[in-house]
């Protein structure tokens, strides 16, 4: 693919995203309760709890809490979607099902189908262990099936392949496991495989979702949270509450983002993966060195200076060991003497801690928050855990909703932590996305084609609706993007609707209306019918007719130019003189 014409370093662009979070079915929800400050994390009724399977006597046992980040729908797939008979998609792992429609997602809120990118697309991706085993095998006994197509259905190495082989995606698949810095590590894996140019763009995130999907936890001294809810860096933090999600990023290199036209959301500067080794007090302990090391060298990759970081978006779980470590790590890695430039912020306080997803919820977070230009709050942050001298640390605690201005002279710019137990640690530093080329004026003449499809007459009417809304909300793209999006960044399916329409507020109108004129519904045929052109000459022509698209489609006047040459040349014939000398363009049709 082309290089494009971006100068300096080759960056990674993140030009698509998708994710479902507690309390968020997608990224705009996401974002929504992000900045508006809503805990997600559910409190579970007895019956609610018993309904969902869990072990009554949990429920009698003096430690339970009854909390969790419950994912809504996680139980329900569209097996007929991707071509898997129910049976099997009934004994798969949901983790399995929650990654192919989220991967699948992200490639279209980055406009990219693989049936045309002209490159290899990579898959780098882990989940959490597959608890729905053991549940299937508590209700039923055993899962039906051979041992092999058991572990094909469940089994944590099937993650990405699957999904390479559901969507036909032709570069790297790796399946990642480093436990709870998974899907950071895996979007370091994807950065370094898109600038190794082993692939031209790249999936990478992860997905947890345990068996029974309401449930709760003991919680255990220094841990998980006596109180349901994660506190991080406060005072009255005693550990993090676990919680459901999924989240999967497109990554491209930037240069070819940007020559291709891409929407960038973020840039990757640089990112690093590294070990705590033995340099701690236990295994599944946090290590100071190791996690000043992984800061320290994601800078030295992103080849910034780490006061112009203002924002960290960090692990963050609350305990009495982590936070109070990861702060004095931190501070160690900016060596700096200023003081309370950066924010700290930890999405576990909005949503739980997500296991195999908890890293790559934290750099959307952290990828909104820079395309929004704004810090969203961390949540139940009252007073500092006093074993962390914040004071005397670059770093404090966004307890609010802050606009996100940076230095004079600045772009924004955000780290994100991940780590893992077992000393896998991950940090990835982000800046705000370039300018984006300054937009054609509008012209109100100017009408565009936008075609959707779908494999159902329901589908492509809910597909109608969700279009429409997105056209009506604040920020929406323009008529001609959304066009050119719609028209090659989607993959066709048998039912289709086309309409042409000069504005946003016309096409909304007539995609909700359904207008059979203006708005066609029809089944594909079976075979490319291929196209044709029709000049009837029955005296609908006028003076001018083809002047607005010259003036206005660069391909269209390109190919009139290559006319005017031939018959320039060939027959002496000036037709683009006359053109110019036909005057002005008519009121109306003669």
């Amino acid at each position: 693919m082309s290089s494009g014409s971006y100068e300096g370093p080759e960056r990674v662009a993140v030009v698509g995203m998708a994710c479902r979070f507690p309390g968020a079915p997608d990224v705009e929800a996401f974002w929504r309760n992000l900045r508006e400050g809503v805990e997600s994390i559910a409190a579970f009724t007895p019956e609610e709890l018993l309904e969902g399977g869990t072990d009554p006597a949990l429920l009698r046992h003096p430690d339970f809490v009854p909390a969790y980040g419950h994912l809504e729908g996680a139980d329900l797939f569209d097996a007929e979607f991707f071509d898997l008979p129910p049976r099997e998609a009934e004994l798969m792992d949901p983790q399995h099902r929650l990654f192919l429609e989220q991967a699948w997602a992200a490639l279209e809120h980055a406009g990219l189908d693989p049936s045309t990118f002209p490159g290899p697309v990579g898959v780098f991706a882990g989940s959490g262990m597959n608890s729905y085993l053991l549940h299937l095998v508590a209700r039923h006994g055993a899962a039906a099936g051979d041992l092999l197509q058991n572990r094909i259905r469940g089994d944590k190495d099937f993650l990405a392949t699957l999904a390479s082989y559901k969507l036909d995606l032709r570069g790297p698949s790796l399946s990642v496991q480093t436990a709870c810095s998974t899907s950071l590590v895996a979007v370091h894996l994807a950065c370094q495989s898109l600038l190794d140019f082993q692939c031209d763009a790249a999936l990478a995130g992860g997905v947890a979702a345990g068996a029974p999907l309401r449930g709760g936890y003991l919680a255990r001294e220094g841990v998980f949270s006596r109180d349901g809810h994660c506190r991080a860096f406060d005072a009255r933090g005693s550990g993090t509450v676990g919680g459901s999600g999924v989240g999967v990023v497109v990554l491209k290199r930037l240069s070819d983002a940007l020559a291709d036209g891409d929407r960038v959301h973020a840039v990757i500067l640089g990112s690093a993966v590294n070990n705590d080794g033995a340099a701690k007090v236990g295994y599944s302990a946090p290590g100071v060195d190791g996690q000043v090391e992984v800061v320290a060298l994601a800078h030295a990759v992103a080849d910034v200076p780490p006061e112009t970081v203002t924002l960290v978006e960090a692990h963050g779980t609350a305990t009495p060991m982590g936070d109070p470590v990861e702060v004095a790590a931190l501070a160690r890695a900016f060596a700096t003497g200023e003081r309370g430039f950066c924010a700290l912020g930890s999405v576990k306080t909005n949503v739980g801690h997500l296991d195999a997803a908890a890293g790559v919820a934290s750099l959307i977070k952290a990828v909104l928050a820079l395309e929004h230009g704004e810090i969203p709050p961390s949540l139940h942050f009252t007073e500092p855990n006093p074993a962390i001298p914040f004071a005397s640390t670059p770093f404090y605690v966004a307890d609010r909703l802050l606009p996100w201005t940076p230095p004079a002279g600045t772009p924004r710019r955000a780290g994100v932590s991940s780590f893992g137990v077992g000393g896998t640690n991950a940090h990835v530093v982000l800046e705000e996305p370039p300018p984006s080329p300054a937009a054609a004026p509008a012209d109100g003449e100017a009408e565009e084609l936008l075609v959707l499809s779908a494999r159902t007459p329901e589908a492509l009417d809910r597909l109608a609706a969700a279009t429409a809304e997105r056209l009506e909300r604040g920020g929406a793209p323009s008529l001609a993007d959304a066009a050119f999006t719609l028209q090659r960044g989607r993959r066709a399916f048998p039912w289709r609707r086309a309409l042409v329409a000069a504005d946003t507020a016309e096409a909304a109108a007539l995609l909700r209306a359904g207008d059979p004129v203006r708005a066609s519904t029809h089944l594909a045929a079976e075979s490319d019918p291929g196209v044709a052109f029709l000049f009837s000459g029955l005296g609908t022509q006028y003076r001018g007719m083809g002047r607005g698209l010259y003036e206005r489609e660069p391909a269209f006047r390109a190919a009139m130019d290559r006319c005017f040459a031939v018959l320039r040349d060939g027959w002496g014939m000036d037709l683009r003189g006359a053109r110019r000398s036909s005057g002005p363009w008519p009121p109306g049709r003669r």
